[in-house]
């Protein structure tokens, strides 16, 4: 199982990014898919998840309004949308796979790597001015 974010960047408050995962190894239709993300000092923070099917999405309220989740199960291929940047949005991104295939909830928190059994190696997103 390979999981390959890529994407990250630097950009201005107001501003949009997108990100993409590239899964292999796995039938990747069969696994919800999330993005997770790590703030500088601070925890692991479940951001968005999608089903497998791609027509369930879920997304943390901090984020809410402001990203989209999508994937193409044609191209095993999982992205973020990322609008309205904010300075908090500064993080590692990761995406991550849900461990139970066909299985996923509303919202995760707590010990997401007991949850999600595999993981990218991150890419990194600053909003700054």
């Amino acid at each position: 199982v390979q999981l390959v974010e890529s994407g990250g960047d630097l950009v201005q408050p107001g501003g949009s990014l997108r990100l993409s995962c590239a899964a292999s190894g796995f039938t990747f239709s069969n696994y919800a898919m999330n993005w997770v993300r790590q703030a500088p000092g601070k925890d692991l923070e479940w951001v968005a998840v999608i089903n497998s099917h791609g027509a369930i999405t879920y997304y943390a309220d901090s984020v809410r309004g402001r990203f989209t989740i999508s994937r193409d199960n044609a191209k095993n291929t999982l992205s973020l949308q990322m609008n309205s940047l904010k300075t908090d949005d500064t993080a590692v991104y990761y995406c991550a796979r849900v461990s139970l295939p066909g299985t996923y909830s509303s919202a995760y928190w707590g010990n997401l790597k007991e949850q999600f059994d595999y993981w990218g190696q991150g890419t990194q997103v600053t909003v700054s001015s």
